[in-house]
Protein backbone atom coordinates (compact mmCIF):
# COMPACT_ATOMS: atom_id res chain seq x y z
CA UNK A 1 0.00 0.00 0.00
CA UNK A 2 1.27 3.67 -1.03
CA UNK A 3 1.33 6.62 1.36
CA UNK A 4 -1.47 7.93 -0.17
CA UNK A 5 -3.64 5.02 0.21
CA UNK A 6 -3.73 5.52 3.94
CA UNK A 7 -5.91 8.55 3.85
CA UNK A 8 -9.79 9.84 2.74
CA UNK A 9 -10.10 11.36 -0.81
CA UNK A 10 -9.77 14.89 0.94
CA UNK A 11 -6.29 14.36 2.40
CA UNK A 12 -4.97 12.54 -0.55
CA UNK A 13 -5.99 15.81 -3.06
CA UNK A 14 -4.58 18.07 -0.31
CA UNK A 15 -1.12 15.74 -0.30
CA UNK A 16 -1.54 15.90 -4.14
CA UNK A 17 -1.24 19.75 -4.57
CA UNK A 18 1.00 19.49 -2.22
CA UNK A 19 3.56 17.79 -4.34
CA UNK A 20 2.64 20.00 -7.32
CA UNK A 21 4.09 22.74 -5.01
CA UNK A 22 7.09 20.63 -4.53
CA UNK A 23 7.34 19.83 -7.80
CA UNK A 24 8.13 23.50 -8.13
CA UNK A 25 11.54 23.78 -5.97
CA UNK A 26 14.37 24.98 -7.93
CA UNK A 27 17.61 26.77 -6.55
CA UNK A 28 16.12 29.94 -7.12
CA UNK A 29 12.66 30.03 -5.69
CA UNK A 30 13.99 27.91 -2.96
CA UNK A 31 15.54 30.27 -0.75
CA UNK A 32 13.22 33.33 -1.91
CA UNK A 33 10.25 31.46 -0.40
CA UNK A 34 12.63 30.35 2.59
CA UNK A 35 13.11 33.68 3.27
CA UNK A 36 9.72 34.76 3.26
CA UNK A 37 8.01 32.02 5.45
CA UNK A 38 10.82 33.33 8.16
CA UNK A 39 9.20 36.63 8.68
CA UNK A 40 6.27 35.34 9.05
CA UNK A 41 8.22 33.08 11.97
CA UNK A 42 6.65 33.48 15.54
CA UNK A 43 4.90 36.69 13.91
CA UNK A 44 8.27 38.33 14.56
CA UNK A 45 7.87 40.95 11.17
CA UNK A 46 4.55 41.70 12.24
CA UNK A 47 4.90 42.08 15.79
CA UNK A 48 8.25 44.52 14.76
CA UNK A 49 5.95 46.74 12.46
CA UNK A 50 2.74 47.09 15.24
CA UNK A 51 5.40 47.84 17.67
CA UNK A 52 7.22 50.49 15.33
CA UNK A 53 3.48 51.76 14.53
CA UNK A 54 3.00 52.10 18.14
CA UNK A 55 6.53 53.28 19.36
CA UNK A 56 8.04 54.95 17.14
CA UNK A 57 7.91 58.85 16.56
CA UNK A 58 7.67 58.81 13.21
CA UNK A 59 4.68 56.69 12.90
CA UNK A 60 2.99 58.36 15.69
CA UNK A 61 0.28 59.05 13.67
CA UNK A 62 -0.18 55.28 12.99
CA UNK A 63 -0.69 54.79 16.50
CA UNK A 64 -4.16 53.47 15.48
CA UNK A 65 -2.60 50.83 13.01
CA UNK A 66 -0.53 49.25 15.82
CA UNK A 67 -3.63 49.29 18.34
CA UNK A 68 -5.79 47.29 15.63
CA UNK A 69 -2.79 44.88 14.47
CA UNK A 70 -2.28 44.35 18.17
CA UNK A 71 -5.76 42.91 19.30
CA UNK A 72 -5.53 41.36 15.76
CA UNK A 73 -2.03 39.06 16.49
CA UNK A 74 -3.47 38.40 19.90
CA UNK A 75 -6.88 37.16 18.97
CA UNK A 76 -4.50 34.90 16.55
CA UNK A 77 -2.26 33.57 19.00
CA UNK A 78 -5.00 32.74 21.54
CA UNK A 79 -7.31 31.08 18.75
CA UNK A 80 -4.65 29.73 16.78
CA UNK A 81 -1.70 28.48 18.50
CA UNK A 82 -3.81 28.29 22.24
CA UNK A 83 -7.22 26.76 21.33
CA UNK A 84 -7.15 25.60 17.55
CA UNK A 85 -4.48 23.63 16.97
CA UNK A 86 -4.78 21.57 20.00
CA UNK A 87 -8.06 20.60 19.06
CA UNK A 88 -7.76 19.74 16.01
CA UNK A 89 -4.68 17.39 16.43
CA UNK A 90 -3.85 17.35 12.75
CA UNK A 91 -0.62 16.03 12.11
CA UNK A 92 1.64 17.88 9.67
CA UNK A 93 1.76 16.70 5.65
CA UNK A 94 5.50 15.92 5.70
CA UNK A 95 4.29 13.80 8.74
CA UNK A 96 1.69 11.69 6.84
CA UNK A 97 3.97 11.69 3.66
CA UNK A 98 7.57 11.53 4.88
CA UNK A 99 8.12 11.49 1.03
CA UNK A 100 8.13 15.59 1.01
CA UNK A 101 11.56 17.29 0.68
CA UNK A 102 13.07 18.74 3.98
CA UNK A 103 14.32 22.28 2.39
CA UNK A 104 16.45 23.40 4.47
CA UNK A 105 15.71 21.46 7.41
CA UNK A 106 12.69 23.55 7.92
CA UNK A 107 10.72 20.31 9.41
CA UNK A 108 13.03 19.22 11.97
CA UNK A 109 12.31 22.97 13.79
CA UNK A 110 8.24 21.91 13.97
CA UNK A 111 6.29 20.50 16.81
CA UNK A 112 3.15 21.50 16.47
CA UNK A 113 0.30 20.82 14.68
CA UNK A 114 -1.02 21.47 11.41
CA UNK A 115 -4.56 23.50 11.52
CA UNK A 116 -4.76 26.28 11.55
CA UNK A 117 -1.54 28.07 10.22
CA UNK A 118 -0.33 30.17 12.45
CA UNK A 119 1.95 32.14 9.83
CA UNK A 120 -0.88 32.73 7.86
CA UNK A 121 -3.45 34.02 10.17
CA UNK A 122 -0.92 35.95 12.06
CA UNK A 123 -0.12 37.46 9.10
CA UNK A 124 -3.79 37.99 7.38
CA UNK A 125 -4.46 39.53 10.96
CA UNK A 126 -1.97 42.27 10.71
CA UNK A 127 -2.48 42.79 7.26
CA UNK A 128 -6.39 43.38 7.61
CA UNK A 129 -5.88 45.86 10.61
CA UNK A 130 -3.63 47.91 8.23
CA UNK A 131 -5.55 47.98 5.01
CA UNK A 132 -8.55 48.79 6.98
CA UNK A 133 -7.33 51.71 7.75
CA UNK A 134 -4.60 53.02 5.57
CA UNK A 135 -4.83 51.51 2.02
CA UNK A 136 -1.53 52.66 0.98
CA UNK A 137 0.20 50.89 3.69
CA UNK A 138 -2.10 47.66 3.21
CA UNK A 139 -1.80 46.78 -0.01
CA UNK A 140 2.16 45.78 0.23
CA UNK A 141 0.82 44.53 3.49
CA UNK A 142 -1.75 41.80 2.17
CA UNK A 143 0.63 40.93 -0.83
CA UNK A 144 3.48 39.95 1.99
CA UNK A 145 0.55 38.08 3.87
CA UNK A 146 -0.35 36.56 0.75
CA UNK A 147 3.18 35.31 -0.13
CA UNK A 148 3.29 33.90 3.75
CA UNK A 149 0.79 32.15 2.82
CA UNK A 150 1.83 30.72 -0.25
CA UNK A 151 5.25 29.66 1.19
CA UNK A 152 3.58 27.58 3.42
CA UNK A 153 2.26 25.38 0.68
CA UNK A 154 5.40 25.47 -1.05
CA UNK A 155 7.80 24.38 1.42
CA UNK A 156 5.16 21.41 2.49
CA UNK A 157 4.36 22.46 5.61
CA UNK A 158 0.68 22.88 5.95
CA UNK A 159 -2.09 21.44 4.06
CA UNK A 160 -4.23 23.40 1.67
CA UNK A 161 -7.01 23.55 3.75
CA UNK A 162 -4.75 24.81 6.17
CA UNK A 163 -4.07 27.64 4.79
CA UNK A 164 -7.36 28.97 3.64
CA UNK A 165 -9.32 28.73 6.78
CA UNK A 166 -6.51 30.94 8.27
CA UNK A 167 -6.48 32.87 5.68
CA UNK A 168 -10.03 33.76 6.42
CA UNK A 169 -9.58 33.26 10.51
CA UNK A 170 -7.06 35.91 10.25
CA UNK A 171 -8.98 38.74 8.39
CA UNK A 172 -11.89 37.98 10.87
CA UNK A 173 -9.17 38.81 13.64
CA UNK A 174 -7.68 41.71 12.03
CA UNK A 175 -11.69 43.03 10.97
CA UNK A 176 -12.36 42.71 14.67
CA UNK A 177 -8.60 44.47 15.62
CA UNK A 178 -9.92 47.28 13.39
CA UNK A 179 -13.44 47.84 15.03
CA UNK A 180 -12.59 47.27 18.54
CA UNK A 181 -9.77 50.00 18.01
CA UNK A 182 -12.71 52.61 16.16
CA UNK A 183 -14.71 51.87 19.34
CA UNK A 184 -12.10 52.39 21.88
CA UNK A 185 -11.22 56.10 19.91
CA UNK A 186 -15.18 57.16 19.68
CA UNK A 187 -15.77 55.76 23.77
CA UNK A 188 -12.73 58.34 24.60
CA UNK A 189 -11.65 61.56 23.67
CA UNK A 190 -8.52 60.73 25.15
CA UNK A 191 -7.68 57.71 23.47
CA UNK A 192 -8.81 59.20 19.72
CA UNK A 193 -5.74 61.85 20.43
CA UNK A 194 -3.61 59.62 21.89
CA UNK A 195 -4.40 56.96 18.84
CA UNK A 196 -4.83 59.27 15.94
CA UNK A 197 -1.02 60.82 17.46
CA UNK A 198 -2.13 64.65 18.08
CA UNK A 199 -1.04 63.42 22.01
CA UNK A 200 1.63 61.86 24.14
CA UNK A 201 0.61 58.57 25.63
CA UNK A 202 1.33 59.93 29.13
CA UNK A 203 -2.79 61.80 28.22
CA UNK A 204 -4.48 58.81 28.56
CA UNK A 205 -3.54 58.37 32.53
CA UNK A 206 -3.54 62.36 33.05
CA UNK A 207 -6.61 63.23 34.73
CA UNK A 208 -9.18 65.58 32.88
Amino acid sequence: MSVLERYDKETIMELQILHWFESLHNPVTDPVMYAITCLGNAGIFWILLCAAFLFIPVFKKDRKLGLSMAIGLILSLIMCNGIMKNMSARIRPFNADPTFENLYGIFNGIKDWSFPSGHTSASFAAALAIILWDRKKGIPAVILAALIAVSRLYLTVHYPTDVLASLLLGSLYGVIGYFVTKLIMNRSEKARKVFSGEEPYRKLFAKA
